[in-house]
């Protein structure tokens, strides 16, 4: 982070003040290219953080993630979990829209990370669900496998982080949904331990 962002990120202690600086972050170029920052949404005190890997083209326009055909589908598994974006909290690795919907750069992950790394301190979650490789691999190392590692849980730091499929992925493949519900089970599970 450079020494601004590192500053503000030191003396800030709530999510609505750390959200004002992120919307007026131009770190990078996505920022250059999207309609503005998709920050994430929730409740700031959730016990349960949903991350996938960046905004889309809906989500870039209307500001919120997951809005698009996977969110729907998203907000449809949150619901058969007995949840909704009122309970947990939804965010991405970058928040700003790779252009032609792209998988985020390597760069472009470092630049953002540090911000999700300072929106998850702030919410304190006690699980952490990735969506998606691209966002496995920022949490647990880039030789991991999605289709390896969905399902197992894992350590990180005080959390404890469930990798499963993008909802977009089950658009694109429904034999990927019954793994995806076994995932969700899984955290609904770990979840009414918390």
């Amino acid at each position: 982070m450079d020494d601004l962002f590192l500053a503000q990120a030191e003396n800030i202690s709530k999510l609505e003040q750390w959200r004002d600086v992120c919307l007026n972050c131009r770190r990078c170029p996505l920022r250059e290219g999207a309609h503005g920052v998709v920050f994430g949404e929730g409740n700031p005190h959730a016990k349960i953080i949903f991350i996938g890997e960046g905004p889309g083209a809906e989500e870039d326009k209307l500001g919120r993630p997951f809005v698009g055909k996977a969110g729907k589908l998203l907000d449809r598994i949150l619901g058969a979990a007995g949840w909704n974006r009122e309970v947990v909290y939804i965010a991405n690795i970058v928040k700003c829209r790779p252009i032609g919907n792209r998988n985020p750069l390597q760069e472009e992950i470092e630049f953002c990370y540090p911000l999700l790394e300072k929106q998850i301190e702030l919410i304190d979650p006690a699980i952490m669900v990735t969506l998606g490789a691209v966002a496995t691999k920022v949490f647990l190392g880039p030789k991991i496998l999605i289709t390896k590692e969905r399902g197992k849980w894992h350590k990180i730091g005080s959390r404890m982080l469930m990798p499963t499929f993008h909802p977009a992925a089950l658009l694109r493949d429904p034999h990927k949904n019954l793994p995806v519900w076994e995932d969700i089970q899984q955290a609904m599970k770990m979840y009414g331990k918390m």
